[in-house]
C-alpha cells in the first residue's frame, strides 16, 4: 500500500472529492482505508442489554466512518505550509544494525519518499 495508517491524505474521487484528512485505519487486503471526516454513514444501533460490561451500549443514529479504496486517496506533504498531494516512491538506505552479541553490521532499509519534494515521509 502506498498509504500507511496516520498519514494526511486527499480524496482524489468519490463524493467527499477533495477533503483532507487522516487515515484512522488500513486493509491491505481489501485495499481500502478509513479517513477521519470522510465517507461519513449513519448506523441505527439499538440499545443492547449486557450487564457484565456497562460501556457500548449506546443506542441511536451514530454517524462513523465507512471505508474507501485506497486508489481514491492521495497522500498530502507540506511545502512551505501549503497541502500538496504526491506520489511515493520508495529508496533503500544504508544502516547499521546491532546483534544481539553487540557485533554492528551493515544493511540496507526501505524508505518511503514523497517524489514532489525527495523528503523522507
Amino acid at each position: 500500500m502506498h498509504v500507511k495508517k496516520g498519514d494526511r491524505v486527499k480524496v482524489i474521487a468519490g463524493k467527499d472529492k477533495g477533503r483532507i484528512g487522516e487515515i484512522i485505519s488500513v486493509d491491505p487486503q481489501a485495499g481500502r482505508v478509513i479517513v477521519q471526516g470522510v465517507n461519513l454513514v449513519k448506523k441505527h444501533k439499538r440499545e443492547t442489554q449486557n450487564n457484565q460490561t456497562r460501556q457500548n451500549n449506546a443506542a441511536g443514529i451514530i454517524t462513523t466512518e465507512a471505508p474507501i479504496d485506497a486508489s481514491n486517496v492521495q497522500l498530502v506533504v507540506k511545502v512551505d505550509g501549503k497541502d500538496v498531494v504526491t506520489r511515493v516512491g520508495y529508496e533503500r538506505q544504508e544502516v547499521t544494525k546491532r546483534r544481539a552479541d553487540g557485533t554492528e553490521y551493515s544493511a540496507e532499509r526501505s524508505v518511503r519518499v514523497a517524489r514532489k519534494t525527495g523528503k523522507e515521509i
